[in-house]
């Protein structure tokens, strides 16, 4: 099944050619260890939030950008040698120093429960991370579906992705389950949805705002309060750049 590396981070902005030019170096890497494909997005719309948010979540300072990214893997074992032959490669110890503070970065595996679409050729994700009872789990497949089905979709939508953390560690600093104030029994979910830009993206809220006035609507299986979202524009697409 494939599988996913998915990291949050705070890039001082100045530093966006810096750090497009290191993520370029890391995928040759990576490619090397098998990785499939890796995507980059920069953050130009990430509001902030009552309870938390992506800043937050990364301790982003006023003059860096948080960006939102992910590897794919063909499995979990894949990526889980790939992780240990890094660490063995003289090649990483040669690596230039970081354009980010790897410290505030936040990262973990997740495997896939609901896709659909493509993200192929995007131009601009929203990106999420929640967290969800772990009983839960099919309620919210079966709402990731129909928000996908009935108002994503219709609205122009590329894909969509939700995956299920199943080897998310705990930080010094900050994780997943700090960012999303995790509580016991609960999971964490790192997901995006896939759109041919900013204007189409933004267009689709607005017309399911409207869709959904006046209605009704079952109660969500998580705490919508704490779950974290952002717009971001791609700034790196291994699968483009082959």
């Amino acid at each position: 099944m494939t599988f996913y590396t998915g990291c949050i981070a705070a890039v001082p902005t100045v530093n966006k050619q810096k750090y497009i030019d290191h993520i370029s170096t890391a995928w040759t890497m990576l490619r090397g260890h098998g990785a499939a494909r890796m995507v980059e997005s920069w953050g130009v719309d990430v509001p902030k939030g009552k309870v938390n948010d992506l800043h937050g979540a990364v301790h982003a300072k006023e003059d860096e950008t948080v960006v939102f990214s992910w590897i794919e893997w063909a499995d979990k074992a894949a990526a889980d040698s790939a992780w240990q032959k890094m660490q063995e490669d003289p090649a990483m110890q040669e690596m230039p120093q970081m354009p980010f503070d790897g410290s505030r970065m936040i990262f973990g595996g997740f495997e896939p429960v609901f896709t659909d679409g493509t993200d192929a050729g995007a131009g601009y994700i929203q990106g999420f991370a929640l967290a969800v009872p772990e009983k839960n789990k099919g309620a919210y497949v079966d709402m990731a579906r129909t928000a996908w089905e009935s108002a994503f979709r219709p609205n122009g939508c590329l894909g969509i992705v939700e995956a299920w953390g199943t080897d998310v560690p705990h930080g010094k600093l900050t994780d997943f389950h700090r960012a999303t104030k995790a509580e016991a029994g609960e999971v964490v979910v790192f997901s995006w949805t896939s759109w041919p830009d900013k204007t189409t993206c933004d267009a689709a809220a607005k017309a399911m705002e409207a869709s959904m006035e006046g209605q009704e609507f079952p109660e969500m299986p998580f705490d919508g309060m704490r779950m974290m979202w952002g717009g971001f524009e791609l700034i790196f697409d291994s699968a483009a750049a082959s």
